[in-house]
């Protein structure tokens, strides 16, 4: 396990050069000079080109993006263009909101589709199969840039249960948690639903019964079980994709989050900014992946991690 664990870790520095690389490459071609940003509208020509030197944006941009690869290994992230701050510290101060909201959206995605994907095995075909699907349906369709201000509007505006924006209090935790785990519950309800009617044909399920024991330890014990392992595959996965959500719904509630500080990096062309935030996105993707296999050996003992 520890083999497979530290074999795992060092293959997040390949990728996470060739991430930080290719990022580089697109954000220098994005249109656009952080010059312009910082040095305002009256700044002179000369005074632009000085503060271009001094930032080294003069240089080649393989030299930049070297540099900037070399600093990494030194461990740092370099500093914002705009701010003058280390990226590293903008970082550490947004990664825990976006975290929270993350790992909380999460959780209600469970409480939400764990129940409904198995209420709706156990009577597929009836109508309280329909209704559990058809929210499925609705929680896929329904866009979070639509569902988010919709939450805002109903339940901040007109009823005034939740703050507006902002993170201030646990309650301001709710409606982005909410527009978040809708979608992810949606997808998670309906890959519960497969998954445990897949495993209610099975013939271990049809010697549980056999064997005298009650439905609900049928179903929870043996079905849910095996049925599982798919479960954890789109949980490790979804994880990933939550992250990168969390990017439109911090901009609805204004979070301040990863989500929030990568947009303000691409509407500056702050690139440490942004090839700092996406590097960490990345890296924390690989290893939920890494942590997913790891569960799989938990959850099914037949599967066995090598190093």
């Amino acid at each position: 396990m520890l083999t497979f664990v530290i074999r795992r870790l060092m293959a997040l520095i390949p990728v996470g050069l060739g991430v930080v690389i290719s990022i580089s490459l697109l954000v220098h071609l994005v249109p656009g000079d952080p010059v312009d940003v910082i040095a305002g509208q009256f700044a002179s020509e000369e005074e632009k080109v000085a503060l271009r030197t001094s930032m080294g944006l003069d240089r080649p941009v393989p030299e930049q993006i070297a540099h900037y690869v070399t600093g990494i290994f030194q461990g740092s992230l370099g500093e914002s263009l705009l701010t003058r701050k280390p990226v590293l510290k903008m970082i550490t101060e947004r990664f825990r909101p976006t975290m929270e909201l993350a790992i909380l959206s999460l959780i209600i995605a469970i409480l939400i589709s764990l129940p409904l994907g198995i209420l709706s095995a156990v009577k597929a075909g009836k109508p309280v199969d329909y209704i559990a699907m058809g929210f499925a349906l609705a929680g896929i369709a329904v866009p979070t840039f639509w569902l988010g201000p919709m939450l805002v509007l109903v339940f901040s505006l007109e009823l005034g249960w939740f703050p507006v924006s902002e993170r201030t209090d646990l309650l301001s935790y709710v409606l982005p948690a909410l527009t978040l785990g809708t979608a992810l519950a949606a997808v998670l309800s309906r890959m519960t639903r497969n998954s445990m009617l897949d495993s209610l044909k099975e013939d271990f399920v049809r010697t549980a019964r056999a064997k005298g024991n009650a439905e609900r330890t049928v179903i929870l014990k043996h079905v849910l079980r095996n049925a599982a392992l798919p479960l954890v595959t789109i949980l490790g996965l979804q994880f990933g994709v939550l992250l990168t959500g969390t990017i439109i719904t911090e901009r609805i509630f204004d979070w301040p989050g990863l989500g929030s500080l990568i947009l303000e990096g691409i509407s500056t062309r702050d690139y440490p900014v942004v090839q700092g935030c996406v590097l960490l996105f990345s890296a924390t993707y690989l290893i939920v992946n890494m942590i997913t296999d790891i569960v799989y050996a938990i959850v099914d003992p037949r599967i066995k991690i090598n190093g």
